[in-house]
């Protein structure tokens, strides 16, 4: 069955946004595999994550965007049954591959549910807000951003962890452009953490990727990012022989550039 883009945005785009439900329901079941051979990356990114956090044992997280709860090793060490983790995630499927811990408290519900204070947390201020690589699915993150900040407790942080739009994957190239569109400038989200009053500082780190490229094709096929999800059948197919084309090497190896954005209350 071919499956139809979304619907179309005012200048012909496709909006992204409106794949992202039935993106991560399909995905959830094997979210965790994709990346089980990809260990010393998820050691590394939850290494980051922490050390910019910097949160003491106690602290009241939140995780917007928590999916499966892949990037919270190192912050877990910070948290216990009394000050759970607060995992935001509008997806059921994916929080119900959360590990079953009670450092750890599903919340299905979006980033903008959170900011507009429509939900009922059980904390009265956060310490620390973690947003990975899921601001671009916000359709307001300046004014889902200022909302969040004003969460923080004196001295809190917010963490904003996102791919440029220029990509350096080997993707085909109607997958880079599209990309590009919809993702957000780093300088730009800085921006916005500035005006919701946060003392706020980036910067760009690269992580080495080699992988399969037969491994990297399935990854790909299977719409390993959301992005992916927005193409035809077709379409998709006709990406993966434009990248057998363009890199037929065994092994591909590329810069897995990351912004990450941290303001302070």
């Amino acid at each position: 069955m071919t499956e139809r883009p979304g619907p179309m945005l005012d200048d012909g785009a496709v909006d992204l946004r409106n794949h992202t439900d039935g993106h991560y329901a399909r995905l959830a079941d094997g979210y965790n595999d994709i990346w089980s051979k990809r260990s010393e990356y998820l050691t590394w990114m939850s290494a980051e994550i922490a050390d910019r956090l910097r949160v003491p044992e106690g602290a009241r997280i939140a995780d917007i965007g928590a999916g499966t709860g892949l990037f919270l090793g190192r912050l877990m060490e910070c948290a216990s049954p009394r000050t759970p983790i607060l995992c935001v995630d509008p997806s059921a499927e994916m929080l119900r591959q959360l590990p079953r811990d009670p450092r750890l408290r599903p919340v299905q519900r979006t980033a903008e549910d959170v900011a507009a204070g429509r939900v009922a947390l059980p904390y009265e201020a956060l310490d620390a807000v973690l947003i990975k690589e899921t601001i671009h699915h916000l359709t307001d993150a300046p004014g889902t951003l200022r909302g969040l900040a004003d969460l923080l407790a004196p001295g809190g942080r917010i963490l904003v962890v996102t791919l440029p739009p220029l990509l350096d994957y080997p993707l085909f190239q109607a997958a880079l452009d599209r990309f590009a569109t919809g993702q957000p400038e780093p300088e730009s989200l800085a921006d916005a953490m500035r005006a919701a009053g946060l003392e706020t500082e980036y910067s760009i780190e690269a992580f080495p990727v080699t992988i399969d490229r037969e491994h990297y094709l399935d990854l790909v096929g299977n719409q390993w990012m959301s992005v992916l999800s927005s193409f035809t059948d077709e379409e998709l197919a006709a990406g993966l022989d434009e990248m057998r084309d363009r890199y037929p090497q065994r092994e591909l190896r590329f810069a897995d550039r990351f912004a990450f954005i941290s303001g302070v209350r």
